[in-house]
């Protein structure tokens, strides 16, 4: 039997959530690309009695600017407590109970309010991770009285990865939407297939940590209402040195997107990057980015 090094074995961990198993690949591909915006802001602050504040402010390329102030405190026994409001007028209240009403289930109560215009909805959410399966449950009422709830689960075995995905509309009686999947990750690569919208959206990606310093990925999707075409993206970070990385990605319509991030200090970081448009080099179009990211 041929040796397998250590860190290449399986990982002995519960499985990630459904949404999650093609999260490595999903994270190098669209994370820490800082041209979707043309300046991004975030402010990280904890208070001396425990409550952590971060306030965020976001320039679009076309838009307003939006921004968020959130607090969130930890009380005894596993709960905590996030309230948030934004430039839309929308405040929000979260209760976490993480393992307060059982070993390894985290239950979360949501409240929308609009001070204009009133209620904007409620949500509970569950979350059990033990041993081999991670399950979820989302249960959202709009103001219209209108209930709905969608449920995942994976588990796992050596490695391997099965998870599914169902939405359901409880005053329509219905299945609003099913989705399925499955993956393989150990420490340094995973892989996983996914089914979307109702079986409609195929992805294939792979994720590799190629050693300390390079990581590659790819991801392939095909949509089966939309035609034969098949989208690709590639990307690959690298590790300058324990304070900076940079990355760099290009799919199959030739847009290139990179970008740089470095940790000036240990209350700074900064990020730039670009996004470019190959095959109109010589056009218009092109997007540039920064962020900068305060903590204290």
């Amino acid at each position: 039997m041929a040796y397998v090094p250590e860190k290449a074995l399986p990982l002995k961990v519960p499985p990630p959530a459904f949404a999650d198993i093609a999260k490595a690949s999903n994270d190098l591909i669209n994370k820490d690309f800082y041209h979707t915006a043309a300046a991004a802001l975030e402010v990280k602050l904890k208070a001396p009695n425990g409550v952590n504040f971060t306030a965020k402010g976001t320039s679009s390329h076309d838009g307003p600017v939006s921004s968020s102030l959130e607090g969130k405190k930890a009380l005894s026994n596993g709960i905590s407590i996030t309230q948030s409001w934004n430039t839309a007028n929308l405040l929000a209240t979260k209760v976490e109970l993480n393992d307060t009403l059982a070993s390894g289930l985290k239950a979360e109560v949501l409240s929308n309010f609009n001070p204009k215009s009133g209620n904007k909805g409620q949500k509970v959410n569950f979350h059990f991770k033990q041993g081999f399966a991670h399950a979820r449950f989302f249960g959202d009422l709009n103001p219209s009285g209108a209930v709905s709830a969608v449920a995942d689960a994976v588990i796992s075995h050596e490695g391997f990865l099965v998870g599914g995905e169902v939405g359901y509309d409880v005053q329509k009686a219905a299945v609003t939407k099913y989705s399925a999947a499955v993956g393989y990750t150990t420490p340094i690569y995973n892989a996983a297939i996914t089914a979307t919208n109702s079986l409609n959206v195929f992805t294939a990606s792979y994720y590799q940590k190629v050693n300390t310093a390079v990581e590659a990925g790819a991801k392939a999707t095909w949509d089966a209402k939309q035609g034969s075409t098949v989208g690709l993206e590639l990307a690959a970070k690298y590790k300058l040195d324990s304070a900076s990385f940079a990355k760099a990605k290009i799919n199959n319509l030739g847009i290139a997107s990179l970008a740089y991030n470095t940790k000036v200090n240990s209350g700074l970081t900064f990020g730039i990057g670009g996004s470019f448009d190959t095959q109109k080099l010589n056009e218009s179009g092109h997007k540039l980015g920064t962020s900068f990211t305060f903590e204290g």
